[in-house]
């Protein structure tokens, strides 16, 4: 009750801000399965264009929120979560950190063996070997009559060799993290999504180029509709930097959807998406 009521004092909030004109070119509001993807100027262009929807439409669609923005206060991440029902996303990829690599050994200095010592022949003659002990030890005994010497006790067998157990194998480690796994999810659950594909607020009022995530997702998912946008104004809104709004008129010009040709390669259908998302402009 609490986030519905919120929704509608934020919606309120939005409108009476920037007006939040939607104007449908090309398709009309229709309660199906879509991608929207739009131009992205402002952390204000998720609230726009959400606010821009008709209700029978927000309820059943789900912007991404970068999460090392949207979810780093309670309250952002209450109202992303609750309110907007947004897909978090991880603006990179984390990928495990490379293993050091072990320093080489360094070989230790040759030491110089010393000089073997010089043996001179000799020419005394050669003594005798001496007898042996055993021999000696019978010979006295028999002289003086002395009992048989305890033989010594048998040599103890040393314990056998057990091996110590070799260490468990070290536990692989985790892929990278995959930035589009939570917009796969949220399509196979039916939700429809908006997107902004150049990843990153522009400044020069031209859409960036478009990274391939709308491509796979659209290579995925053939039976979604794509929905290009062009968002207006909101840059003046809220700039770069800014976090206290200004009020402005802002427009969402949705325009006709376009679709992944048979044989088509990723970058000439992102230019054409982005080409799509331009044209809107100047409606």
């Amino acid at each position: 009750m609490l986030a519905k009521l919120t929704g509608w004092l934020l919606l309120g909030f939005v409108r009476l801000l920037t007006g939040a004109q939607a104007r449908w070119y090309g398709c009309p509001p229709k309660a199906e399965q879509r991608i929207y993807f739009a131009n992205h100027q402002s952390h204000a262009d998720l609230v726009m264009i959400w606010a821009a929807l008709p209700e029978e439409l927000r309820s059943i669609t789900r912007p991404i929120a970068a999460r090392d923005y949207w979810a780093n206060t309670p309250v952002k991440r209450w109202i992303t979560t609750e309110v907007f029902n947004a897909v978090y996303v991880e603006r990179a990829a984390t990928a495990p950190a490379a293993a050091a690599a072990p320093e080489p050994m360094q070989a230790e200095p040759a030491v110089a063996a010393a000089p073997a010592e010089r043996i001179e022949p000799s020419m005394e003659p050669l003594l005798p070997a001496e007898a042996p002990r055993a021999e000696v030890v019978n010979e006295l005994q028999g002289e003086l009559d002395l009992p048989a010497p305890v033989p010594p006790p048998a040599p103890i067998a040393p314990p056998p060799f057990v091996a110590e157990p070799a260490p468990p194998p070290a536990e692989p480690a985790p892929p990278p993290t995959d930035p589009l796994a939570p917009l796969v999810e949220a399509l196979r659950s039916g939700d429809s999504i908006i997107i902004f594909p150049e990843g990153t607020r522009g400044h020069t009022g031209e859409p960036q180029k478009f990274k391939s995530g709308l491509y796979t997702l659209a290579t995925l998912f053939p039976d979604v509709v794509l929905v290009p946008a062009w968002i207006d104004n909101v840059q003046r809104v809220m700039p770069k930097g800014e976090i206290v709004p200004v009020p402005i008129l802002c427009s969402v010009t949705f325009g006709a959807p376009i679709r992944v040709e048979e044989g088509e390669e990723r970058r000439p259908f992102l230019d054409r998406a982005r080409a799509a998302v331009i044209a809107l402009r100047d409606i």
